[in-house]
Parts: C-alpha cells; structure tokens; sequence
C-alpha cells in the first residue's frame, strides 16, 4: 500500500502511520520529497486492508497495491482456471463452450425441439429461464419449477447440460436439484446474498455483468461467490446501459480482453442481449472470438415470432448452425476450436 501524506504534515502524523503499519506486522518504507512525505507499506496488504488511513491526520491519499479481487484476480492465481460444467464439457481450456436456447422456459415441446437442434447446431449446453425478471411486471415471468422440469426432461434426452437463472436466495436449493449451472443474471449481480447462496455450493456459476457496472465491481461479485468456497465462477459480459438506442446493449469488447488479463475465470459473452436483435448476434459472436472469449450464450428458438420473450434477438435454430459453422475457422485462427 503507498500512503501519500498532505503537504506539511508534521513529524507526529507521519510517525501515526507508520506505527499503524508495523503494528500489523508490515515493513515500511518512507521517501521524503520536498513537496510530499510517501509511505509504503511492504508484506501482506490483508493485515492492513481494514484501517482506514485516509482518516488518518495529515494522509491525502492511501492506495493499494494487491488489487482488491484477490481470489479473482491473478496475482494469487496466475494460472488460468479451467474446470467442467458437466460430465465431458470443459470451459477455459482451447475448445469454446456454445450455450444456447429461448430466453424463457415454454410449455409444451419448445425446450425439447431447442435442446435438439441446438445440440446439432454444436452446442454443449442448453439455456433456459425457469424464473424470468422482467422489465415489467405483467410481462411472462416464467415457469418455475415446471419449467425446471422441462429443461431436465430435454437433458435427458439429449444429454445437454442445462443453464438457468436463479433470482431469489430461496430458490437456490431448488433450481440446484435440476440445474447444471447457475446463472446470476444482470439485474442480481450485487445481490450479496444471493452470491453468497450460490457459492456456498459446488455448481458453476455464470456471473452476468450487471447493466451499469464497472469491471471492478463485476470482480468483487465474483469475490463473494469465491469467498464463499465456490471455485467455479464464469464472468459473462452482456452489454451495458448506453446512450444509444441503435442496440439494446452497448457490448464492451474491452471489459472481455481486461477480464482476461485481470483474472484468471473464464469469460463468455451474451451477445444476444447485447444486440437487441438477431442481426448483430453473429457479428458480436466473431469479435467475442477473437478478443479471447471462452464460450459464447446465444438466446435461440424454433419461432422466435412466438417466443414469450426476447424473440427479435432470438436466432432460429438453422441460423444458429450457420454462425456455429461461421465462427469455427475464426476459432482455428487464434489456436481455438469451436
């Protein structure tokens, strides 16, 4: 940690910290300028991580080295994770991870002719809101567990894993008895408790960046899920609010590339709500590739016109094999296989 203290700060401030410090068990080292007195603070930054220096007499600033995200981050864990999602499907490894299918779970045979198609269009995970937050409140919110049951029922018969939001600290346990991975969706990413909930148990975790947050703010969620015990945490960019209404999202290629090289989790991306409309999901998919993303989560449906939700940036199930076939020499070009 470098401490600044204010210009003209006496002998007895300075003296004040560096008590505080060594008294933690720190070193210190001071440089005397003729403007400005710095103190760093050399060992483990944990020990000093809860005093709150900057009130402190005479200290203008107090900065810390050890970037705050420490489980997160890669000071602590160089190495890239890579772990499984399920029996057989591996993410942070070369081979990206597709994960597709309707915004909503829908009753009747929907999931199952999704989990058919979007397995043959390359994909190794089915999504799928059993549990919807809408915008609105007369909007479809979904089928509970119903429609957990209808995503457990396409796994079986197709052996997809399957991804499904979880809103509620009280719905943890159940969506855990049907899910293969939890998704904590833009709306809950700083909901603390819920966080907790997921990472006191041993399913990944897809973490969406929530609609107006910053980088760092995303990895501290992932700090409380890691915190927690819970090792298999996937950061998933989806767009933030913007000013402009050409998208419903602005996707923030940058927040992939600094999740990268920040942290060591695996990072997919959603373009989906990120475009706003089916368009743009394709060309959102390439410069995800290409920026270095794990894995891709691309909303999709046999009718989009019929979709409960988000159809207009649902793709059909043949345009979604036709972007999995397009992006694979894409993948091949940076030593990747899709």
């Amino acid at each position: 940690m470098i401490i600044v203290m204010r210009h003209g700060s006496d002998q007895a401030e300075i003296s004040h910290v560096v008590e505080a410090i060594e008294n933690a068990g720190l070193k210190v080292h001071i440089s005397q300028g003729v403007e400005r007195t710095i103190i760093g603070a050399i060992g483990n930054e944990a020990q000093i991580s809860s005093i709150p220096f900057e009130a402190f007499p005479g200290v203008e600033s107090a900065t810390p080295i050890v970037k705050p995200y420490k489980l997160a981050g890669r000071e602590l864990h160089p190495k890239t994770s890579a772990f499984e999602l399920a029996p057989g499907v591996q993410i942070g490894g070369d081979e990206l991870v597709l994960m597709a299918g309707p915004c909503s779970v829908e009753p009747g045979d929907v999931m199952l002719k999704s989990a058919i198609g979007v397995k043959a269009a390359g994909a190794k995970v089915l999504r799928g809101g059993a549990f919807k937050p809408r915008t609105s409140p007369y909007d479809f919110q979904g089928l509970g567990e119903e429609g957990l049951k209808l995503l457990a029922e396409a796994r079986k018969e197709t052996g997809l894993a399957i991804i499904t939001e979880v809103m509620d600290t009280r719905d943890v346990e159940l969506v855990y008895r049907y899910a293969d991975i939890f998704q904590i969706g833009a709306r809950n990413m700083q909901n603390f408790n819920l966080l907790k909930e997921v990472g006191k148990t041993d399913k990944p975790v897809v973490l969406k960046r929530g609609i107006a947050a910053t980088i760092k703010e995303w990895f501290m969620c992932a700090e409380y899920i890691l915190a927690q015990g819970n090792e298999r945490v996937i950061l998933c960019e989806r767009g933030i609010r913007s000013y402009d209404p050409s998208t419903r999202n602005l996707f923030d290629a940058t927040a992939v590339a600094i999740a990268k090289a920040e942290t060591h989790l695996p990072v997919i991306v959603d373009p989906s709500h990120a475009a706003g409309t089916w368009q743009w999901v394709e060309p959102i998919s390439r410069a995800a590739v290409a920026i270095g993303a794990d894995g891709l989560i691309i909303e999709s449906h046999p009718n989009p016109e019929r979709a409960l939700s988000d159809g207009a940036q649902s793709l059909r199930l043949e345009k979604l094999a036709d972007v999995a076939k397009n992006l694979k020499p894409l993948a091949q070009a940076i030593g990747r296989s899709f």
